[in-house]
C-alpha cells in the first residue's frame, strides 16, 4: 500500500513540538511492508487541511491522520474530512459515555463542546481510545482507506497497536517485507564516506544505500526488501559486509548505539576505568556517559575545573606552566589528563581546555579547543581543534570528538 501520514495541528509549524508521530508510524508500516510515500503537516485551517486530505486521497491508498480530533474550535480533522468524503457525522454514544463518566468520576463541569470528541463517521470502524477522550476511527472512501488518531503520542501509539496493525495484517497480503537498518560511522565526514563509496552507491537497486549526516558522524542507511523478512535481511547483511571493506575501521554499530554506549562497551571488554578532567565542557562528558546503563563499572568520576584557580588547586596544574602557556594550551590539556589520572587512579583520562565562546580568550578565537587524552603508561597526546559554530555547539562537538578519540585508540 501507498501510505500518507497527515500531521495535524499548527503547533507542529511553528515548532512547539515535534511531529515524532509520522516517524514512529512511518517505523511501524514499515515492518509490515507498506511503503509511506509522503509525510504532511499542515495547520489548523479548514481549507488547507481539506485541500491536504484531498491531494492524500488522490495519490495515497492508506492515510493515517493524527491530531485535531479535540473539542476546541481549530480541532478541525473530522470537519475537513466531512467535505472529502460527503458522509455524516454522528455521536458515538460508547465515547460519549466514556466521556461523561470521567467529568462525574472527577467532580468536573462538562461543557457542550466536549461532544465533540466524540463525533465518528456513520460507517466508520471505531476504537476505544483506553489513554485518552478521543476514539480512533477508520474510513474507507473511494479506494482509499483512511485512519484518524488523537495527536497525543501515547494515545495514537495505543490504537495502532491494539487495532489498527493488526486490521492491516488481517486484511491487505503483503508481498514482500521492507527491513532497515542504520550504519553508524565516526570519524570520516559524510563526503569522504560517499567518495569510498562510490561504486556501491552508483549501482544500488536492492538494497538501497542512503548517507546520512549528524553532528560529528555519518549513518548509512540500507533498505532491502524481500520476500521474506529473513531474506530481506540476508541482502542487507551481503552489503553491510561489502561496505565494512572499505570503511570498516570508522564503523561503530548499528540502529539504535551511540558512539557513548559503544565507548562503555569497550571499556567493559578490556576491564578499564575511565574518567575526566573538563573545563569550559562542564562535566558533559562524564555526563553523557554516566547517564548509560552500567556506566558505574567503567566510570570512576571527574573534575570540572573552570577557572585557572581551581585548574592549580584542584588539579595542580603549576602556577608557572599557566603563567607561561595559559589554561588554553596542549600544556595545560596535558597536565590535567596526567593529574587527574593519577588522583582518580583509572586507565583512561580525558580532559578538555578551551573556548568555547561568544568572546576570545587569552588571545585564541571561540572554537578553539585542546583535548587530552592519557591511556595507561602511553605518553599523553593532546590534540587542537578548532570547531565552528556558537557557544553550545561547540561544547557538543568537543565531547563527541573526545568519545570519537577514544573509540579509535581502543577498539583494535
Amino acid at each position: 500500500m501507498r501510505a500518507e501520514i497527515i500531521g495535524v495541528g499548527t503547533e507542529l509549524l511553528l515548532g512547539q513540538i515535534a511531529n515524532t508521530n509520522a516517524q514512529w508510524i512511518s517505523s511501524r508500516l514499515a515492518t509490515l511492508g507498506h511503503s509511506v510515500y509522503h509525510h504532511t503537516v499542515v495547520g489548523d485551517n479548514l481549507k488547507r487541511v481539506t485541500d491536504s486530505f484531498a491531494l492524500a486521497e488522490s495519490r495515497a491508498d492508506l492515510v493515517i491522520v493524527t491530531g485535531g480530533l479535540g473539542p476546541t474550535e481549530d480541532d478541525l480533522t473530522l470537519d475537513a474530512a466531512q467535505l472529502v468524503f460527503d458522509q455524516e457525522l454522528v455521536e458515538h454514544e460508547d465515547s460519549m459515555e466514556k466521556i461523561k463518566s470521567y467529568y462525574q468520576r472527577n467532580q468536573k463541569f462538562m461543557s457542550e463542546n466536549n461532544r465533540k470528541q466524540a463525533r465518528v463517521f456513520e460507517n466508520a470502524s471505531v476504537f476505544q481510545n483506553l489513554e485518552g477522550m478521543a476514539p480512533g476511527q477508520l474510513v474507507k472512501h473511494e479506494d482509499t482507506l483512511w485512519v484518524f488518531l488523537p495527536g497525543v503520542p501515547r494515545e495514537m501509539k495505543y490504537i495502532m497497536d491494539e487495532y489498527i496493525i493488526p486490521y492491516l495484517q488481517n486484511n491487505y497480503h503483503i508481498e514482500s517485507q521492507i527491513v532497515s537498518e542504520m550504519m553508524r560511522f565516526i570519524g570520516i565526514g559524510e563526503s569522504d564516506l560517499e567518495t569510498k563509496l562510490q561504486s556501491l552507491i552508483k549501482s544500488q537497486t536492492n538494497p538501497t544505500i542512503a548517507p546520512l549526516a549528524s553532528e560529528g558522524e555519518v549513518g548509512l542507511r540500507l533498505t532491502a526488501t524481500g520476500e521474506s523478512t529473513e531474506q530481506a535481511k540476508e541482502k542487507i547483511l551481503s552489503l553491510k559486509t561489502e561496505i565494512l571493506t572499505h570503511v570498516g575501521k570508522y564503523y561503530y554499530g548499528s540502529d539504535a548505539i551511540t558512539i557513548e554506549e559503544k565507548v562503555r562497551d569497550l571499556l567493559k571488554e578490556k576491564s578499564l576505568k575511565i574518567g575526566s578532567a573538563e573545563s569550559f565542557t562542564g562535566g558533559r562528558f562524564l555526563e553523557r556517559l554516566i547517564a548509560l546503563p552500567g556506566a558505574s563499572s567503567v566510570c570512576q568520576g571527574g573534575y570540572t575545573v573552570y577557572t585557572p584557580e581551581m585548574k592549580e588547586r584542584i588539579l595542580q596544574v603549576p602556577k608557572f606552566l599557566i603563567k607561561k602557556y595559559g589554561t588554553i594550551s596542549h600544556e595545560c590539556a596535558e597536565m590535567m589528563a596526567l593529574n587527574a589520572q593519577a588522583n582518580l587512579d583509572v586507565d583512561v583520562v580525558v580532559s578538555f581546555t578551551g573556548v568555547a565562546g561568544p568572546d576570545a580568550s587569552e588571545g585564541h578565537e571561540p572554537g578553539t579547543v585542546f583535548i587530552g587524552l592519557q591511556i595507561g603508561e602511553r605518553k599523553p597526546e593532546v590534540h587542537k581543534f578548532h570547531f565552528d559554530g556558537g557557544r553550545e555547539q561547540v561544547r557538543v562537538r568537543a565531547v563527541k570528538k573526545a568519545y570519537e578519540m577514544i573509540f579509535h585508540r581502543l577498539k583494535n
